[in-house]
């Protein structure tokens, strides 16, 4: 019987397009179709851990179909490097694609810890109490030192955290000295300045952070260099604030300018001894790279409203005004 050649070619190709459909299929089965989400769930992601293990968790949640084409786009994406641990809340049966969106997603993440820009330590030590991941049974600072020098006054750096349930706090110090370390002494933001070294610089730009707003930040630097070049006191309120913990006050009285203080600049000539606080990366690169001018003096008049010059009597003419908008609530 002789065979017809284009049958045998027809039926090739249908033998070719059912196997390339099951084989579709067959792949299609290993992951949730779109459009078809759950309820939310929480899964907890321990510090370091990987795609497999991550995506052992979603597997037994409910969240993905198949923990094995998970750990394949994780390998396969770079972004899953960055899941933070703590814990996450995700939609169940949801595409692998749509988990690690929700899994990088910093808004669904439980209990994540801030730490602000102009921050202190004590500020980030409060923090970590509050949070219920944290272990709190230990001190979070003890036996612990700084990168550039031994206080960690400056170099816990200002991010959003999130650490897995039962983490010491003392751990999360240590992540925050490394992001610091990371995020400005390994990539080159921080350095030093002229004859000063690079935590120097971190001191002054943690002066910078809370005397003015970022728009004037190098001129705040300008002003700071220049009374520093003639051994002019900084008389800074920022440290006099940071010394007698009164942070946050707009005006400080006679009687705090005279305390007795390393970090007393109306009464100490230099720099205080370490940093203030922890300054943003926009502080330290306006420290860096400061202003052109000859300004001795600078005040927030009313906000946003921030004056420089060289002259006495013109400064004092602007605390005048200053006072005023002060009595008139300006600052409220």
């Amino acid at each position: 019987m002789r065979i017809n050649s284009r049958v045998l070619i027809a039926s090739g190709l249908l033998s070719v397009i059912a196997i390339y459909g099951a084989v579709r299929i067959f792949a299609g089965s290993d992951d949730f179709a779109a459009g078809a989400q759950g309820v939310e769930t929480s899964i907890t992601v321990g510090n370091g851990e990987v795609g497999s293990s991550i995506a052992q968790s979603l597997f037994k949640a409910g969240v993905i179909k198949s923990a094995k084409t998970f750990t394949a786009l994780a390998i396969s994406d770079k972004r899953s490097q960055s899941i933070a641990p703590g814990i996450h809340t995700v939609h169940t049966h949801i595409p692998n694609k749509q988990a690690l969106v929700e899994l990088l997603d910093q808004k669904r993440l439980i209990g994540v810890i801030v730490v602000k820009e102009g921050s202190t330590v004590s500020d980030v030590v409060a923090v970590l109490r509050a949070n219920r991941n944290i272990d709190n049974s230990h001190s979070a600072t003890a036996g612990i030192k700084g990168i550039l020098a031994p206080s960690l006054e400056g170099e816990l750096f200002p991010a959003h955290y999130s650490f897995a349930p039962g983490t010491p706090s003392s751990t999360a110090i240590k992540a925050m000295l490394a992001k610091f370390a990371s995020s400005t002494l390994d990539s080159g933001v921080l350095r030093g300045y002229g004859k000063y070294s690079a935590y120097q610089v971190l001191t002054i730009a943690s002066m910078v952070q809370v005397e003015g707003d970022p728009d004037v930040y190098a001129k705040v630097a300008r002003v700071i260099y220049n009374r520093l070049s003639i051994g002019m006191p900084l008389q800074l309120n920022s440290t006099v604030q940071f010394a007698a913990n009164l942070r946050g006050q707009i005006h400080l009285s006679t009687k705090s300018t005279q305390i007795n203080s390393p970090y007393n600049t109306y009464r100490v000539v230099g720099l205080p001894p370490t940093p203030i606080n922890n300054p943003s990366l926009a502080a330290i690169a306006a420290t860096q790279k400061p202003a052109d001018g000859d300004w001795l003096y600078f005040i927030t008049v009313k906000p946003r409203d921030t004056r420089f010059t060289k002259s006495f009597d013109v400064f004092q003419g602007w605390v005048t005004e200053f006072n005023k908008n002060r009595a008139a609530g300006a600052f409220k």
